[in-house]
């Protein structure tokens, strides 16, 4: 369904698919680097299809940017049609900026976990492929012991039926994907895939996440 979707977007889009995607190196994103500032810290997480995880993480207080791209591929530069074809080793992620005086890290992996299933290997839904496997690129060492310590946890507890199998890995390289893909639910909420898959997914995180939410 996403991909007859994309198909259409792609034709009326006026942004070339095949302009140079940003790299963005050791979790500096434009934002960041406009803010300049040393309490901002970032976390990258992958869940499936990365317009559902981004419209989930802009509800929460304290995220202050969320952007869509592709992480942990062999391609430089990647578009979105090369990523789609699971041939790039790349992950659909969102980079998502934080204030953590306002949300922890903690509590932003307690979020990932509750955007997606991660118990299912290479999907989520009907979106089937290596790029839309559950993953987090830590960004340092106490990222990778928390996100460990909490995948642990939850295994331990069957918090799922299944064990969870989402990939934690080092952060390297973020492309931000083409700019149609960016603030994708807010710009086309109307849209098949957005009413009848995003709009859910953010309705029951807005339940779990109340106390949470931006005002």
């Amino acid at each position: 369904m996403k991909k007859i979707l994309l198909s259409l977007i792609i034709m009326t889009t006026v942004t070339s698919c095949a302009q140079k995607r940003t790299e963005y190196n050791a979790g500096k994103t434009n934002l960041q680097t406009q803010i300049k500032s040393t309490t901002m810290d970032t976390a990258t997480f992958g869940a499936g299809c990365f317009w559902c995880v981004e419209a989930q993480f802009q509800l929460l207080n304290g995220v202050l940017s969320v952007t869509s791209g592709f992480s942990g591929g062999t391609v430089k530069n990647p578009a979105y049609r090369e990523v789609c074809n699971g041939t790039t080793g790349h992950a659909e992620v969102c980079q998502i900026v934080f204030d953590p005086s306002k949300i922890s890290y903690d509590e932003m992996l307690a979020a990932f976990w509750k955007t997606h299933d991660p118990t299912q290997l290479n999907r989520q839904g009907n979106d089937v492929g290596t790029q839309y496997r559950s993953v987090i690129f830590y960004h340092n060492e106490k990222q990778k012991e928390l996100a460990e310590k909490y995948e642990k946890e939850l295994n331990d507890s069957k918090a799922w039926d299944k064990p969870i199998v989402t990939e934690i890995s080092p952060f390297t390289v973020f492309y931000k994907a083409e700019d149609y893909h960016q603030d994708y639910f807010k710009a086309n909420g109307d849209q098949p895939y957005c009413h009848y898959v995003i709009q859910p997914k953010v309705e029951k995180f807005k339940q779990v996440f109340k106390n949470k939410l931006k005002k």
